[in-house]
């Protein structure tokens, strides 16, 4: 323990660095146990696109989506997106939704804009386009 205190003391600012490295994992696992917006795997999508008739949401640009999106995805252009215009899915408001980016990390935000718009049951793809693709799951081009 007396090296502890020591190393701690001859290298303050390596053991801050440390000690921020950990609280900021802290803060991401604490806050994404806490969101109401939910992070699904590739299967558990899959799931809920065969049982449950999910509809995707595919925010990428449309070049992007041009390039492969998952089956029976809808596009949503990012300036709705941006202006949280989903007039479009009014009717898939109780339905379950996937929003799907490219890596996983916008789609939170729109998850939850959606929610606050009042659709109930929505999620994110965990890894986004490129864990679809990285399962070898179908894409549509």
């Amino acid at each position: 323990m007396q090296q502890f205190i020591e190393f701690i003391g001859n290298h303050y600012l390596l053991s801050s660095a440390w000690i921020a490295l950990m609280v900021l994992l802290v803060y991401s696992m604490v806050s994404s146990k806490l969101s109401p917006v939910k992070e699904l795997g590739t299967h558990e999508v899959t799931m809920l696109m065969n049982k449950q008739d999910a509809v995707v949401i595919d925010i990428r640009s449309q070049n992007e989506f041009k390039k492969g999106h998952i089956l029976g995805a809808k596009q949503v252009p990012a300036e709705k997106v941006s202006k949280g215009d989903f007039s479009t899915l009014e009717n898939s408001k109780d339905k379950p939704i996937i929003v799907v980016c490219a890596m996983g990390m916008t789609a939170k935000r729109t998850a939850a804009q959606m929610l606050k718009a009042g659709f109930s049951q929505v999620s994110v793809l965990k890894g986004g386009m490129n864990a679809w693709q990285s399962a070898n799951l179908p894409v549509a081009k």
